[in-house]
């Protein structure tokens, strides 16, 4: 039986050779053609070197064998993916070869607090010694490839992934050698350039390239990628950017370090590789934390046991006088005490940075990598073209691959947009979205569904006594816009706003019992809190937890900066948040899903749209939970509410633990509010990397299933699509005469609606791309959606005419979303669970544990449950 289930569970294929709906768009992808020879056998080998060496040296390692070792290599230059493979085009001369490999590596003095002195010049000329085995694994040609890509055969056969990942190595390679990897990223000075982003920080530019099966053959996806690095500068100027009560440290030399803030600057420092300024070496040191004791009251024993004082033995051996003498020391050796005092570190360049970016760093990262569609295909192109590009050495000649450098030319389609039906108050009742950018607005008209709210309250945190005495007139303002709307917002609060400081928000058992204060007035009957808030604070965590678990109501959240101007879009923006959040809806399709697709939907067989998704902690932390979210549709046709479920889950588990039990309550909540269990189950997987797929698939379908086996005789037919925004490609208008009158829209993004799903997407699995919405900022990123089972037989058109009619049906905006909603609450549902455990008061706790290497995740900390009143609710939105 188990065998038999493994077998039926084959990747949906496409199901025809694509959509037809839609005028045609001629486009340019980054995807660029590798052409190969499927008859090239490619010899693998696995690497072992000891002692075992970082990456950098690892290189250094590679060349040095194949300058020194040619005849025995057969003359061959293998690639080396850094770790443990060699793929080369030649068989070498031996199964089994041995190589002793001598590179001038200093190594610290493993007797000296610094890894310094007692003779440490002769030890700089010494060589260290590598032993390299090469052991042959297999060879392979790219047959089953070529085949694979051709399509010709029906029958179902796995992707050669062997061929495909020797070839990946091979195109990688040179830019391995020229740049720093950063996952499949590589930057340098050369790829574009840096910029400061402040707190010690630094955006550097470069590209992501990866090789990817599709229907034209292989292909080359390349994109301009930015990442932050640290800012190599001095260790004490370093600390100066970073940490804000360091900022004056140059000015106050003799300041110390509380215990707290000795923690924080080692939690700053920890991990980061340094170098020392005082003497000419090309040792690094790893910064493992900080000493406990001020660098004046450090000693250490030298070789003959005598006690120094490590300032005077910098006064003597480099007649330098140490200035910040009350600050710690580095401590550059896990176990030993070896110290570096941090005036005389600089931090070493290349180094991706380690914290989490602070909003501003976001902020500045996000314009740096915001470029116009014209922008960022020319710097594609010369990437392609370019000194450390995919194509800049001659290992891809060796393997017989050519890289093409022009961008991939294709067909797209842009799909209509859904006729919308508003409310029946209003004068516009119906409206079909004709701008180019899709937006529609709601002048003169009702949102679809309206409700009354006439027992709420509000609570200003902070704020200036000017801010404070606007809040009549703001409140007058919104209540008159939510009636211009349909919404009715009773212009008095059931108790007069309660004015707080801003320190309420970091007393978690103050702020509850203000909250529950407000709740009793209200008779235990409120409906929404409006919390005004000076600015952003770590206390609307425990806010959103209390008042959605604890207390048992919905609140909407703003800033004071935000109500100075009151324009009539942020009053509706506001409007529609909350109109959602009670119960309400924006919108809905004029014409019912099942008259669009009547093959497939009947009015009189409801479908549930289901959307998951997980989140996980920060890179940096190491025993948070990850929060799963499931989220599903409540009402039919309309599909436009859906409740959720939040769970937090193993640390970093991809696969959604308890999704069974999720999806039976979601079923039914279904059938307590339609009264039938869905005919039909339509369910988007968010947040998944393609090596997870057959997983994901595998284990989450089965669940989905068991969840419908707990009703008997309930065997709905089933689709699952994965939902895929952090991917590479980019679709770029093109014109075929860019200098005629034609081209005033060639710096312009695609347009809303336009689908692929030809040349650049999977050879034989049902795929394609979606760019949903209307890029404002940068270049449009497409939604890849990838359906991994479908027991409803979707044609291509009838799918994607699905996902993009239910964007527009997206409760906090006037326009298409670039996500499918189900998706796209998930995702803002596992967002509110993570808040949940986010808990201010927590924050003391967990910095301990980052010392200590975890073999086990640690025991998960359940999430509080909202309370019924709030369940049913889009309270997350």
């Amino acid at each position: 039986m188990r065998n038999a289930t493994k077998e039926a569970l084959v990747v949906a294929r496409r199901p025809d050779s694509g959509g037809v709906e839609g005028p045609v768009i001629s486009l340019l992808a980054n995807h660029f053609l590798v052409k190969f020879d499927p008859s090239l056998k490619v010899y693998h080998y696995n690497v072992e070197i000891s002692p075992n060496p970082s990456k950098e040296v690892a290189r250094m390692i590679k060349q040095k064998l194949v300058e020194s070792n040619s005849g025995l290599l057969c003359g061959a230059h293998p690639a080396y993916d850094g770790r443990k493979n060699f793929y080369s085009p030649v068989e070498f001369q031996n199964d089994k070869l041995e190589f002793f490999v001598s590179l001038p590596i200093p190594t610290a003095n493993t007797g000296s607090p610094f890894g310094e002195w007692n003779g440490f010049q002769q030890k700089q000329n010494q060589l260290k010694v590598f032993r390299i085995n090469i052991r042959a694994v297999s060879k392979f040609d790219g047959k089953d490839l070529s085949s694979y890509l051709s399509n010709e055969s029906d029958d179902w056969i796995p992707l050669p992934q062997d061929y495909l990942h020797a070839l990946d190595v091979v195109l990688r390679e040179s830019p391995m050698e020229k740049c720093i990897c950063v996952g499949r990223s590589f930057y340098s000075s050369s790829t574009g350039g840096t910029k400061e982003i402040g707190g010690g920080a630094i955006g550097w530019r470069g590209f992501f390239q990866s090789l990817r099966p599709t229907q034209q053959g292989l292909a080359l996806n390349v994109d301009s990628s930015i990442t932050a690095f640290h800012e190599s500068i001095g260790v004490i100027p370093y600390l100066q950017k970073r940490i804000d009560f360091l900022r004056d440290l140059t000015q106050r030399k003799t300041r110390s370090l509380s215990d707290d803030e000795r923690k924080e600057v080692e939690k700053a420092l920890r991990n980061i590789r340094v170098f020392v300024c005082h003497r000419e070496t090309v040792q690094r040191y790893k910064v493992y934390g900080l000493t406990e004791e001020a660098t004046e009251n450090l000693y250490f024993a030298d070789r003959d046991g005598k006690n120094l004082k490590l300032i005077d033995y910098f006064k003597d051996h480099y007649n330098y006088n140490i200035q910040f003498r009350n600050l710690p020391c580095l401590q550059i050796s896990r176990s030993k005490p070896c110290y570096l005092p941090m005036e005389l570190c600089m931090i070493c360049e290349g180094q991706k940075f380690l914290g989490k970016l602070s909003d501003d760093q976001t902020a500045r990262i996000l314009k740096m990598g915001c470029q116009r569609p014209k922008e960022r295909k020319a710097m594609i192109d010369g990437i392609v073209r370019g000194p450390a590009g995919p194509t800049s050495g001659n290992q891809a000649e060796e393997f017989k691959l050519h890289v093409s450098k022009e961008m991939s030319r294709l067909n797209g389609r842009i799909l209509q947009p859904p006729k919308l039906k508003l409310g029946d108050g209003g004068h516009v009742r119906d409206i079909t979205p004709s701008r180019r950018d899709r937006q529609w607005n709601l002048l003169n008209s009702h949102v679809f569904q309206g409700t009354r709210i006439e027992r709420w309250a509000l609570i200003s945190f902070g704020g200036t006594q000017e801010q404070k005495s606007n809040l009549p007139k703001f409140i007058n303002q919104l209540s008159r816009r939510c009636e211009q709307l349909g919404i009715f917002l009773s212009k008095s609060t059931v108790v007069s706003p309660q004015f707080e400081p801003t320190q309420v928000l970091n007393n978690v058992t103050l702020l509850e019992s203000k909250l529950k204060k407000i709740h009793r007035a209200a008779s235990n009957n409120l409906q929404l809190l409006i919390c005004i808030m000076e600015k952003k604070h770590k206390g609307y965590a425990d806010l959103k937890r209390i008042a959605e678990t604890s207390v048992g109501f919905v609140s909407q959240c703003c800033l004071y900066p935000n109500l100075g101007k009151l324009s009539s879009q942020f009053l509706a923006n506001l409007a529609l948040k909350i109109n959602a959040k009670v119960g309400g809806s924006t919108v809905a399709l004029y014409n019912s899903l099942p008259s669009q697709i009547p093959r497939l939907f009947r009015l009189d067989e409801p479908v549930i749209f289901i959307g998951a998704d997980v989140t996980h902690p920060h890179p940096l932390d190491d025993s948070s939970p990850s929060v799963a979210a499931v989220v599903g549709s409540m009402n039919w046709p309309a599909a436009n509410k859906y409740v959720s479920r939040m769970r937090s889950q193993t640390h970093r588990q991809e696969i959604i633990q308890d999704l069974a039990a999720m999806v039976e309550e979601l079923l039914d909540d279904f059938y307590q509010e339609v009264n039938k269990l869905p005919k039909r189950i339509i369910f988007f997987r968010d947040g998944v990397s393609e090596t997870q797929f057959y997983k994901v698939l595998k284990e989450e379908l089965q669940a989905v299933k068991e969840a419908c086996a707990r009703f008997p005789g309930y065997k709905p037919p089933i689709t699952f699509a994965v939902v895929q925004k952090r991917h590479h490609t980019r679709l770029f208008p093109f014109e075929i005469n860019p200098s005629s009158n034609q081209n005033q829209h060639f710096d312009e993004n695609i347009p809303p609606g336009t689908v692929v799903d030809t040349v650049i997407t999977h050879p034989r699995e049902f795929d394609f791309y979606l760019c949903s919405h209307w890029g404002v900022k940068g270049t449009s990123r497409p939604t890849h959606y990838h359906v991994l089972w479908d027991e409803n037989r979707f044609t291509s058109d009838e799918l994607q005419k699905l996902v993009y009619n239910l964007c527009y049906t997206f409760a906090r905006c006037t326009k298409p979303v670039s996500l499918v909603p189900p998706a796209y609450y998930a995702h803002l549902a596992a967002y509110r669970g993570r808040l949940y455990l986010e808990r201010s008061e927590s924050v003391a706790f967990t910095r301990s544990s980052n010392i200590i290497s975890r073999v086990t995740p640690p025991k998960t900390t359940p999430l509080p449950k909202p309370s019924e009143n709030v369940k049913k609710l889009m309270f997350y939105c």
